[in-house]
C-alpha cells in the first residue's frame, strides 16, 4: 500500500485484492484503476482543491504500476532522511515551519540515497558519529513549485547517535533540534505532519518485528 499526501488529504494506492471488500463511504471514495491518468489527474485536482474527502484509494492488481504512472503526472524531487535513535529510545525531532519533522533534504546530484541521509541530518541538527541502518520506509507528499505539481519522495533510514548537543539549521527555517522519547512523541505540543506519523508508526513495527 502506497499514500501520498495532497493538501492534507491520502491519496491510497492499494493491490486490489486487499481492498476486495472496502466500500466507499461519506469520506473515503474508493475506485479501481482504469489504466487512463486523465483519472488521476481528476481526483489529484479534486484533493487539491476540495476536502469533500479525506481519503481516495485507488487499487490496481499492478499497484507498483499505478505509481508510476502517478509520479509521471510530478516533477519528482528525492529526498532522504533519517529516524534517529541514542540508545536510549530518545529520537530526534526538528521544528520547522511550524510543524513537528524528522531531519531530512534533497538528494544531490550523484549522490547516494544513504550518503544524502547521513549528510541531511548531520546539517540539519549538528551532530556527528552517525550511525545508518536499515531502510524504514518511503514516503511521498505532493506541493507546488513555481505553480506546478511536484511531489517529493522521501526515503527514510534507521540510524544511531550519541545523544549530544543539537544545533538546529537556520537556514532552513529550523528553529529547535529536540530529543524526544519515542513513547512521548505523541504528546509533542505542535502539529505534525501525517507522513512523519506514517515513518515513526513503521518504525515502532520494524522494532517490534526486530
Amino acid at each position: 500500500m502506497y499514500k501520498i499526501y495532497i493538501n492534507g488529504n491520502t491519496l491510497t494506492i492499494a493491490d486490489s485484492q486487499l481492498v476486495r471488500d472496502r466500500k466507499t463511504s461519506k469520506k473515503v471514495l474508493i475506485a479501481p484503476y482504469t489504466g487512463k491518468t486523465k483519472m488521476l489527474l481528476s481526483y489529484i485536482d479534486m484533493l487539491e482543491k476540495t476536502d469533500r474527502f479525506d481519503e481516495v484509494l485507488i487499487h490496481s492488481s499492478t499497484p507498483k504500476l499505478l505509481v508510476k504512472d502517478l509520479e509521471s503526472l510530478y516533477k519528482v524531487v528525492k529526498a532522504s532522511g533519517g529516524v534517529v535513535n541514542d540508545g536510549d529510545d530518545n529520537i530526534l525531532f526538528i521544528f520547522r515551519r511550524g510543524h513537528w519533522d524528522l531531519p531530512k533534504g534533497k538528494i544531490e546530484v550523484g549522490e547516494s540515497k544513504k550518503v544524502a541521509a547521513i549528510r541531511e541530518v548531520a546539517e540539519e541538527t549538528g551532530i556527528g558519529h552517525i550511525k545508518l541502518h536499515s531502510r524504514v520506509i518511503t514516503t511521498r507528499h505532493a506541493f507546488k513549485h513555481k505553480g506546478k505539481r511536484a511531489l517529493k519522495k522521501t526515503y527514510w533510514y534507521k540510524m544511531e547517535a550519541p545523544n549530544q548537543e543539537l544545533i538546529p539549521q537556520a537556514e532552513e527555517e529550523i528553529t529547535e533540534a529536540r530529543w524526544v522519547k519515542l513513547s512521548e512523541v505523541e504528546q509533542l505540543s505542535g502539529p505534525m505532519f501525517k507522513n512523519i506519523m506514517d515513518v515513526i508508526t513503521r518504525y515502532r513495527e520494524k522494532r517490534i518485528l526486530a
